[in-house]
């Protein structure tokens, strides 16, 4: 019986680990449209609705155009041109809404069943509490764009709006693991697990990165690969990295350590890969162990391709792979970090 219900809860928690990739993937999109300030209010409860009639929609559209991002880039814009904006926004908000719901009922269905053993019920209700900051860090984030000065929102809040998404995927999916996935664990801890969690906490760094990329369009200050602007590194460099401003501001020196950051995680995961040759002895975890090399391997060349497309505009696609890699890059690196730990 206890089981059936493990499974039961797990299952659920899969569920909700892929609404939250579709939900950072739907982030991707907003962002890449330039959808993500289209809709300047705030409403937690009552914002599932779109604008219902015409009145709405010009309501709505004249409190867009009082922003810097329509004076200063959409001025041309059209109320048709508005509505195709709002979509992705409003969809985005509503499958946090969907996500909500899909966390708080059945977690209350199973404490009415008593379905979830007692040391599950404050880790899965941390769990909803994540989301519930979640959604107000994206709007602190979006808030930061609603201005008559800025035309985007800020690549900092922008970049802790998609890593504490990445956090709470991680979390959802480790609590997963331990329910369905304990039995495949290695009977002893082998010596990899430090490296396997250095490789995580630089990949969150380089998703901080990515995120850096993305809110200040960096790739645009050095389109070329594998030099940049016909340098190895940007003039400077070594006092650029020794800045913080320059860290977070600079796009050259931001675009650099992204760059440094892939290379570097790449060695590591080979490394990794060679130092896991020992589950060798067991098939299921030998084509699990291949699967963070192949990923790097794609994660960097799209990420190539995404900045040698980016000055042609035509890079959309690939930047949205690129997430999405980085994505299954995350989730391949937790599992192999989870199946290490001294099956207990």
């Amino acid at each position: 019986m206890k089981d059936r219900s493990n499974r039961t809860i797990a299952i659920w928690l899969y569920f909700g680990a892929f609404c939250i990739m579709v939900q950072i993937l739907l982030g991707g999109i907003t962002r890449l449209s330039g959808s993500g300030l289209s809709i300047t209010e705030w409403k937690p409860l009552m914002g599932f609705l779109p604008p219902l009639n015409e009145q709405e929609w010009q309501h709505s559209f004249a409190k867009y155009q009082k922003i810097a991002q329509f004076q200063l880039v959409n001025a041309h814009f059209s109320l048709e041109d508005y509505k195709s904006i709002f979509f992705w926004e409003w969809l985005h908000r509503n499958w946090a809404r969907f996500i909500g719901l899909a966390f708080l009922l059945p977690f209350l269905y199973f404490l009415v069943k008593r379905k979830i053993a007692r040391k599950l019920i404050l880790p899965i209700f941390f769990l909803f509490l994540l989301g519930l900051l979640q959604a107000v860090i994206g709007w602190l984030m979006v808030k930061s764009g609603l201005n008559d000065t800025d035309i985007s929102v800020n690549h900092l809040r922008l970049a802790v709006h998609f890593i504490s998404a990445l956090l709470l995927l991680a979390y959802t999916l480790w609590l997963a693991f331990k329910l369905s996935l304990n039995n495949l664990k290695m009977r002893h801890r082998l010596q990899f697990s430090r490296l396997n969690t250095s490789i995580l906490l630089l990949l969150f760094v380089q998703l901080i990165y990515g995120a850096f990329m993305a809110g200040t369009h960096a790739a645009l200050a050095a389109p070329t690969w594998p030099d940049m602007n016909g340098l190895i590194a940007p003039p400077n460099i070594s006092a650029q990295l020794l800045s913080l401003h320059q860290l977070t501001e600079n796009l050259l020196t931001i675009q650099f350590v992204h760059r440094f950051l892939a290379y570097t995680i790449c060695v590591l995961i080979i490394l990794l890969y060679i130092r896991t040759s020992s589950w060798k002895i067991n098939p299921y975890l030998s084509y699990i162990r291949v699967i963070p090399m192949l990923l790097v391997l794609l994660q960097i060349i799209t990420g190539v391709t995404a900045v040698l497309h980016s000055v042609n505009g035509d890079y959309k696609t690939y930047a949205l792979i690129h997430q999405f890699i980085g994505m299954l890059l995350t989730v391949s690196l937790l599992l192999l970090l989870f199946l290490n730990q001294k099956k207990t």
